[in-house]
């Protein structure tokens, strides 16, 4: 433990950092699931769970908890997972 006052008070704040981070980090890995699934099954709010999904890694991004570059590419990643998925669901529709 610290003895020096600044140095207690820094370990607080970086604890609530801490535990503000893992809890935005939580939320995106669920929201990026939920995406994921509502598009895998076929429901019609998958668009808006992936708007969902976006907005909070860009959140979490302008607020440092992940860098704007790993934001962008997971974006990028989900949103090419979802449009191949979609694909898949259109390819079976029209074959069925």
């Amino acid at each position: 433990m610290a003895n020096i006052k600044s140095q207690i008070k820094r370990n607080r704040t970086n604890e609530v950092a801490r535990l503000r981070n893992k809890a935005a980090k939580s939320e995106i890995k669920t929201r990026v699931k939920k995406a994921v699934a509502t598009a895998e099954s076929g429901v019609e709010t998958s668009a808006e769970d992936l708007r969902i999904a976006v907005k909070r890694l860009d959140k979490a991004a302008s607020r440092g908890i992940i860098h704007k570059n790993q934001a962008s590419n997971r974006k990028a990643r989900l949103i090419r997972r979802i449009n191949g998925i979609n694909a898949t669901h259109a390819t079976n529709a029209s074959d069925g």
